[in-house]
């Protein structure tokens, strides 16, 4: 199809049947035909040779030609020509310069075997690198959506899927625990993400990630997927329970409801796919207490005691619905807590009551020791709002004497002995730290205080790196189920009130430093 016999418009035919079959741009096959030719005919003229090639679409005549600089003293003839040599050439160079390129007509030639073996690998790569740029640009879009396909094989627990035109992989963590596949099987799963390698595009499905199943309730809920009805968050345990929290757009709708169906015909088949996993539905609400009132649920719950800033929830209930909140292995409360982004406390009134009369007592206690004040008067203090020396130092008289019980002389006084103190006490830490043997650069980290600094040295944590190897919960403190019994976990940082979110900045803020050094 190369040499001079061959029928010309061979080439266009070829092109044109190429394209069809790859679904990729004729011009773009024509393109790679034009640049193998030219790699065969350097191996003809010389490597020295700049080639281009030009295929007539029309026609499918073959043009070769040389380029050439023109220059006033040509060095090299194969690079660079005369500007008198070129104007001999053709008419239209006439009107080239010094420094223009002209485009030098070469005979065209047959093909010897390594010349067309190397043009037809050359065309054969092109048209293997548009194809797999042609589906890397159909499967990005897919991406954040669910696709179908038939299981190819599986290799060590990942399973191959055959989407038609390409194949996907759903590796053995993105797989719903115990769920039985084979070769063979109709499968649906969750595309989040399409990469480019070098053997063309990789496509990774999940049937695990809790997308996969809020996909599942647009196709099944027309409301959610004409927008009447939004899915606010979500969280799993693969194969075992999740919960969804959707919101109603249009007031007149109940979105739970909705979701359900009509006898749970919508939600039994959104279970089906999961493999009989059991799905929460919460109906979402401003008020973080009623949402977390739902999530828990079949718990009753008494009473939430909310904090915004922190992100903090403390849930009070009885302790015979204590172990429907947690659920089995903490599973209720876990998924709860992924749901709202919130930090989950669950603790019976009777804990609640104990709790709040030690911070009533160790405040009181902080007080009458270092403002050297009589019990009566720190206990009206904390009663009244007053949680720190901090705070009394940041009052005002003004603000002090509005308490029944405070004069002016004693607001005066209250404020500068808490000045004093807090003075004292600022001196105290830094010495401690000093002897503790902190290293600067966790001195220095930003978001914690002299007082966390102290805590920290005490816990033998003395460096940025001892400060990055540890995990949230280990600031922060909880609660974990040990052979079926909750248990509390005192956090590093738990006195000073460090929400979950926050105990997390600081340490990934410390891996960065640490990592990026």
């Amino acid at each position: 199809m190369l040499n001079r016999r061959s029928d010309k418009l061979e080439l266009l035919r070829i092109a044109e049947a190429v394209a069809l079959e790859k679904s990729i741009d004729k011009e773009l096959i024509i393109n790679s035909m034009e640049t193998g030719i030219a790699k065969a005919a350097k191996s003809k003229f010389g490597q020295d040779n700049e080639i281009e090639v030009q295929i007539n679409r029309d026609s499918g005549d073959i043009g070769i030609f040389r380029k050439l600089v023109i220059v006033e003293k040509p060095e090299n003839i194969n690079t660079e020509i005369s500007l008198q040599q070129a104007q001999k050439i053709s008419e239209e160079n006439k009107d080239k310069n010094v420094g223009d390129t002209i485009l030098q007509p070469l005979p065209t030639f047959d093909f010897g075997r390594i010349a067309a073996q190397t043009a037809k690998q050359v065309i054969s790569t092109s048209v293997r690198e548009a194809e797999r740029e042609r589906q890397f640009n159909d499967f990005i879009d897919k991406k954040d959506s669910i696709l179908s396909g038939i299981v190819k094989r599986l290799e060590f627990g990942n399973v191959i899927v055959d989407l038609g035109r390409t194949e996907a992989i759903i590796q053995k963590n993105e797989m719903i625990p115990r769920e039985n596949i084979k070769a063979g099987d109709r499968i649906k799963a969750y595309c989040y993400d399409v990469r480019r390698e070098p053997r063309g595009q990789q496509i990774f499905l999940s049937r695990a990630h809790p997308k996969f199943m809020e996909k599942l309730f647009i196709q099944e809920v027309p409301e959610i997927y004409d927008g009447l009805i939004e899915i606010i968050s979500s969280s799993r345990d693969p194969g075992s329970r999740a919960k969804i929290c959707v919101k109603a757009i249009d007031n007149s709708l109940d979105p739970v409801g909705a979701c359900v169906g009509m006898r749970g015909s919508r939600v039994q088949a959104v279970v089906n796919e999961l493999q009989g996993e059991k799905i929460d539905i919460v109906n979402w609400s401003e008020d973080p207490a009623v949402v977390v009132s739902n999530a828990l649920s079949p718990a009753e719950i008494q009473r939430v005691n909310v904090d915004l800033e922190n992100k903090k929830l403390d849930v009070i209930l009885t302790e015979e619905n204590l172990s429907k909140a947690i659920g089995r292995r903490g599973q209720n409360v876990r998924l709860a807590t992924k749901l709202m982004n919130f930090e989950i406390n669950i603790m019976t009134d009777q804990e609640d009551s104990e709790r709040r009369q030690t911070e009533f007592k160790e405040k009181t206690e902080n007080f009458v020791k270092n403002l050297e004040l009589d019990e009566t008067l720190g206990q009206l203090l904390v009663a009244e709002g007053f949680s720190s020396i901090d705070d009394i130092k940041d009052s005002t008289v003004e603000a002090l004497i509005k308490i029944e019980g405070i004069e002016e002389d004693t607001a005066k006084e209250l404020i500068d002995r808490a000045k004093e103190a807090h003075q004292k006490d600022q001196e105290e830490i830094s010495k401690k730290i000093k002897d503790l043997g902190l290293e600067s650069e966790l001195i220095e980290h930003e978001g914690l205080t002299p007082g966390m600094l102290v805590t920290l040295g005490e816990q033998k944590i003395l460096t940025l790196n001892d400060f990055a190897d540890l995990a949230s919960d280990e600031l922060t403190g909880g609660y974990d189920i040990i052979k079926g019994d909750r248990i509390k976990i005192k956090g590093y940082l738990e006195d000073f009130a460090l929400s979950k979110n926050e105990a997390d900045n600081l340490i990934m803020s410390a891996r960065e430093k640490v990592y990026k050094d």
